[in-house]
């Protein structure tokens, strides 16, 4: 009586079974030498630009630090803050009217949301700042009836104002459209099971919808951010002393303009830099509860792998 021993046979494709436990990454010579060639060029570069006397690092490192700049920097800082906190208000406001369906508000909305994106930042800023030459005047009055009460329009349309409006009413429409993104991507069953419970459209936008649609607007919103620190600088053409309007003022008198532009793109990197920084913490925050999702999925996917 003979005993035979059968060899189960090996999958299709594969010669051999390989004990995944031990396997290992190959080591890839090509990504090495690809990266050593990329870091050559880039410290080269680097050595190239450092020792180019053209580029004036002397006067950069002279007037880095310089009033002038330093409150040309105050300036454009102070217009991002400004004009990102009334493009988020307004832009709130012009998401809700455009998600209604009163159609009077959503074609306005619509309307708004068409002009300020179709039309450049700078046309705009240059409009605001002549406005007197359409309106010398800014008056309230009765329609078709007599005028309340009236301004001069260049006493209140000033560089500042003409900066600030222009900016918040151009970032407001990009928030406009990055809020009703958000908005629309969170389960419209969440404004139902609220209604049902008595929540009132208002309440539940605020207290349901809002939060949990910060998730998709906090992204785009630091791009807007980030975006909004750079279109400052259209605001010099209209005579607002900005940080690069400063450097220019430094230029005009010292003759050094590529040093003085160096200035301003180094602060603005610099700025940008930080703002980055701030706004990969805040998605981590907002995006923690999506890791705190896939865990316990993954973690049920191997209590039942391990049950059966």
């Amino acid at each position: 009586m003979s005993t035979s021993t059968t060899t189960p046979a090996a999958p299709s494709g594969a010669a051999d079974f390989r004990d995944v436990a031990t396997a290992h990454t190959p080591f890839r010579t090509g990504r090495l030498v690809l990266w050593i060639v990329i870091a050559l060029v880039v410290i080269d570069f680097g050595w190239i630009v450092a020792n180019n006397e053209n580029f004036g690092w002397p006067v950069v490192a002279k007037y880095f630090f310089d009033p002038t700049v330093i409150k040309g920097l105050y300036v454009s800082l102070g217009l991002t803050v400004v004009g990102m906190i009334l493009g988020v208000i307004v832009g709130l406001i012009i998401a809700i009217m455009r998600m209604s369906t009163d159609r009077l508000a959503s074609g306005f909305a619509s309307l708004f949301i068409w002009f300020f994106r179709g039309t450049p930042l700078l046309v705009q800023l240059i409009f605001w700042y002549n406005m007197s030459t359409l309106f010398p005047a800014i008056s309230i009055s009765i329609p078709f009836g007599p005028t309340l009460i009236s301004w001069d329009t260049n006493s209140v349309i000033t560089p500042m104002t003409a900066a600030i409006v222009g900016l918040a009413l151009n970032e407001a429409a990009y928030m406009a459209e990055i809020i009703r993104g958000g908005l629309l991507s969170v389960d419209r069953g969440q404004a139902e099971t609220a209604e049902a419970f008595g929540m009132t459209k208002a309440r539940a936008l605020w207290r349901i919808i809002i939060p949990q649609a910060m998730r998709s607007i906090v992204p785009p919103t630091g791009n807007q951010l980030i975006s909004m620190i750079k279109a400052t600088s259209l605001v010099s053409v209209i005579a607002m002393a900005d940080l690069l309007y400063s450097v220019q003022s430094i230029y005009n008198r010292t003759f050094e303009i590529i040093p003085m532009l160096l200035v301003a793109v180094l602060w603005y990197l610099l700025i940008t830099s930080v703002l980055n920084i701030g706004q990969s913490y805040i998605e981590a925050y907002y995006g923690r509860s999506d890791r705190r999702n896939a865990g316990m999925a993954k973690a049920a996917t191997v209590t039942e792998e391990a049950s059966h």
